[in-house]
């Protein structure tokens, strides 16, 4: 609830440039104003060289919970393409103000579904539709930033989605930067704190939200990832991650719908040839997790390295004594570790 910070909230949720030598604020660029939803930028951005147009530049790319990709010129801090003030719900919150605009990029196009209507709804069979519809109706529910209310509000791609802290990968050679990300509605709620024991007007609520017979409230997939070419700032591909709940609807009668993207993912390793991405198992379907090598070109799957334990790390790669490899850690505390893989 931010009726106690009202404004736009200076540097919260924005990519600041400082120079190295004085400490001194170059530029900065703001992605939410008076942020309302958790949407902190989730991963450190990434240093790219890009040609847009025929013009080369030094620019930078920062990934977000929202589904959005921004790209500035990193000297300067222009974004690359032109990024829209438009106009967003207010908050029914007494109290509240909510910012009559949120920054859009133009380019690239969302690599996440975002805001929620009853289109988004999980529709594999009409009982499953009718139980989300009902659920949808429980809730308030609109665009990317509809406000939290004292009824509940979905979220999507929700603060657990879009891109995280496992970032992005950048191709140099093809000017692609690589995004896994995840579709994560969740419901927020405003209750009245007690004053009692609170500063504050409202707490923040539930917000977990459940599906129909525990299954995911929208449409797959679940789990994505992006090639997004940052000379065109066009998505070049977009592949599914994981099977998800496959089998449980295979279970409850329903044609085999194919991968829908679920489990947890690190962040991708691009190489001259392969992008590399770590799974975690499908207890379901049965299926351990797995290290996949993908043709960075297309997203197609090459090969994948069944593995001990889920990879908890984004993988490297270095070369030593004239062979490459590739590690990446797995668990925590004195379960932890690290897998190293190299071809024979």
């Amino acid at each position: 609830m931010g009726g106690h910070r009202l404004g736009d909230n200076l540097f919260a949720e924005s990519l600041v440039c400082l120079d190295a030598a004085t400490g001194e604020r170059v530029w900065h660029f703001q992605m939410v104003h008076h942020g309302l939803w958790d949407y902190d930028l989730p991963a450190a951005p990434t240093l790219v060289d890009i040609t847009v147009d025929g013009r080369d530049i030094k620019a930078v790319a920062q990934v977000s919970k929202q589904g959005f990709t921004y790209v500035f010129d990193r000297v300067t801090g222009e974004p690359v393409w032109p990024i829209e003030e438009r106009p967003v719900a207010q908050s029914s919150v007494p109290g509240e103000q909510a910012s009559p605009t949120q920054p859009f990029p133009t380019r690239p196009p969302a690599f996440e579904r975002q805001g929620i209507s009853v289109d988004d709804l999980i529709d594999f069979t009409p009982e499953l539709r009718a139980e989300a519809e009902e659920i949808l109706a429980q809730h308030d529910y609109g665009g990317l930033f509809h406000p939290p209310s004292e009824k509940g509000t979905i979220q999507m791609p929700g603060w657990g989605g879009g891109a995280n802290w496992y970032g992005a990968g950048f191709d140099p050679d093809t000017g692609y930067l690589y995004v896994p990300s995840r579709t994560n509605p969740i419901s927020v709620r405003l209750d009245k704190a007690d004053p009692d024991r609170s500063d504050f007007n409202y707490r923040r609520g539930r917000s977990s939200l459940r599906g129909p017979q525990q299954l995911p409230l929208v449409k797959p997939p679940y789990v994505r990832l992006t090639a997004i070419d940052l000379t065109t700032g066009e998505h070049a591909w977009q592949v599914t991650l994981g099977d998800g709940p496959r089998q449980r609807l295979i279970e409850m009668g329903v044609s085999d719908p194919g991968p829908l993207g679920g489990g947890a993912f690190t962040g991708p390793v691009v190489t001259k040839t392969l992008l590399f991405l770590g799974l975690s198992g499908n207890r379901q379907s049965g299926q351990g997790p797995v290290l996949n090598a993908f043709d960075k070109a297309t997203g197609e799957i090459v090969h994948g390295v069944d593995l001990p334990a889920t990879l908890t790390g984004t993988p490297m790669t270095y070369m030593a004594g004239g062979k490459q490899y590739i590690v990446a850690a797995f668990g925590s505390g004195a379960e932890s570790g690290l897998i190293a893989l190299a071809l024979p």
